[in-house]
């Protein structure tokens, strides 16, 4: 391994840390997702009902740093480097030089990985533990040494802390190395102890989820029927190829090339993921975790096939395709010049870019929507709580339909010294006790409009569609902000009711 080689490799991973902050236009807000990661911290514990606790230790620092942008999204921007430091380390252990490691790092900046690694969501890690195992598999093989299996068995605990999906990649893996003569490795004892080191590691989440009787498998079967029944399985297998468009020829490459080397279970392992999703209505950026190792080695091969005036081909697609995928990976601009761009540039619609999850076309992306609206919806719904004489203050109840609006009202709300929302989105339904229900006032903020005309209202003495949000850009544009006062004994009941009857459905049980 040259000497200046590894530097080369973490200068380019310091350059994928401090992008994402060099680029995103700074209008833009938390995400939903985000919100709720960083209430989750405000509630620590071994699990939640949407993810293991891995995420919710790194918003507790970032809420003791103070929550702000920065220390939100250091995490994503740092296992986006971690994750290129080891597709970088793979390259020089396989034999690549300088060509191939710039070569493997391009994908990382010009991609959707950009994306994952941009926003506080479970995926940046989900897509970093599915490197690591694979790259301590293929240590393991290169070495003969026992390390790499126990940096295997380190990466399959941790990541089944942050997303269980890394038990499906790891399972995948085992299959591909039951397809190849590797298989010898099930008669290593030191496999044996690494799983037990990743079960030591995984145990306090799968003795939180035994006492609350499993949401994990809610969950699940809610995503199936509520999110990934629509999903198109040709949409899916489209989105592979656009979504790692600047890396195309890479991970090609390195899917054929693993075939006629000793890791060819890395290259079974990835069309198993990918036959499995497709078949499962599987979403688009499910399976971004197998591309990593396949940048690696198919940067390797590249290097090994080209000369010189086809390396400067690739490069040059690379950035070309890149800067096209990009925009929509970050948001560079403004939400009106963006939308602007994309009513400019019809190929975005066409390719699906701006479906949304109810499978209509928006202006913008919906995760750059997710990110708009949330401090003018707390402001608005601080104007409604402060219109109210101090008594009914006092017991004023913030009630939100989602989660993203219980998160955003926690995040903002201290500014404005609110009282913490309540609330039945994802994990809000274990924080949300009775005594809220025994109140006489309530700020009711729902994206479901027709709300307002439910049957529930009349069960209240006051009601007053008090405030919306105007953003047009948000996806929260339109939610009403509505103020209820004195519901009956009756309503009281059925309201409680309803969040137990979830509490059931779920089987959580403090």
């Amino acid at each position: 391994m040259t000497r200046k080689l590894p530097y080369l490799v973490y200068g380019l991973a310091l350059l994928k840390f401090c992008l994402p902050f060099l680029l995103q236009n700074h209008i833009y807000e938390p995400h939903r997702d985000e919100f709720l990661y960083l209430a989750e911290a405000r509630h620590m514990a071994w699990g939640y009902l949407e993810v293991p606790p891995l995420m919710s230790a790194m918003a507790y620092i970032s809420n003791l740093a103070g929550a702000g942008l920065f220390w939100i999204r250091l995490w994503p921007s740092l296992f986006g480097a971690l994750t290129y430091v080891i597709v970088g380390r793979l390259i020089l252990h396989l034999g690549g030089k300088g060509f191939a490691v710039v070569l493997g790092f391009l994908p990382f900046v010009f991609g959707y990985l950009m994306h994952v690694h941009f926003i506080f969501q479970p995926n940046f890690l989900e897509v970093f533990f599915w490197t690591v195992m694979a790259y301590g598999l293929i240590r393991h093989i290169q070495t003969r040494e026992p390390r790499g299996l126990y940096i295997m068995g380190i990466g399959l605990g941790l990541g089944m802390m942050s997303k269980y999906s890394v038990a499906f990649y790891f399972i995948s893996l085992l299959v591909g190395l039951l397809l190849t003569p590797e298989r010898n490795i099930f008669r290593n004892r030191h496999f044996y102890f690494a799983l037990l080191i990743s079960l030591v590691i995984f145990i306090p989440n799968l003795i939180w989820q035994a006492v609350h009787g499993f949401p994990l498998i809610y969950h699940m079967r809610e995503l199936q029927n509520q999110q990934l029944a629509n999903v198109s399985r040709l949409g899916f297998l489209r989105d592979q190829l656009l979504f790692n468009l600047p890396g195309l020829f890479i991970w090609t490459a390195g899917l054929y090339w693993s075939f006629s080397s000793p890791y060819r279970f890395v290259s079974w392992a990835t069309l198993i993921v990918l036959a499995f999703l497709t078949i499962a209505h599987g979403k688009s950026y499910y399976a971004m975790g197998v591309y990593p190792i396949l940048f690696a080695t198919g940067s390797f091969a590249l290097s090994q096939w080209t000369k010189q005036r086809w390396r400067y081909l690739l490069v040059a697609y690379c950035l070309a395709a890149g800067l096209f995928i990009d925009m929509i990976a970050i948001p560079f601009l403004p939400p009106e010049r963006l939308t602007a761009f994309y009513a400019a540039h019809p190929i975005f619609r066409k390719l699906g870019f701006l479906q949304w999850e109810d499978q209509n076309d928006h202006p913008l992306p919906q995760d750059f929507a997710d990110m708009l609206g949330w401090r003018e919806m707390t402001e608005r719904i601080a104007r409604v709580y402060y219109s109210l004489p101090p008594s009914e203050r006092a017991q004023a109840v913030l009630d939100c339909d989602n989660y993203g609006e219980d998160g955003a009202v926690d995040y903002y709300g201290p500014a404005f010294h609110l009282p913490p929302a309540i609330g039945h989105g994802a994990s809000y339904l274990l924080w949300t006790h009775e005594d809220s229900f025994r109140e006489d006032v309530f700020i009711l903020t729902t994206d479901a409009r027709n709300e307002i005309h439910a049957d529930f209202m009349k069960e209240f003495r006051y009601v007053s569609l008090a405030d919306s949000v105007v953003n047009p850009y948000a996806r929260e544009y339109g939610s009403y902000i509505i103020l209820l006062k004195g519901p009956s004994d009756k309503f009281r009941k059925v309201w409680w009711d309803y969040y137990e009857s979830l509490k059931k459905e779920t089987s959580v049980y403090r």
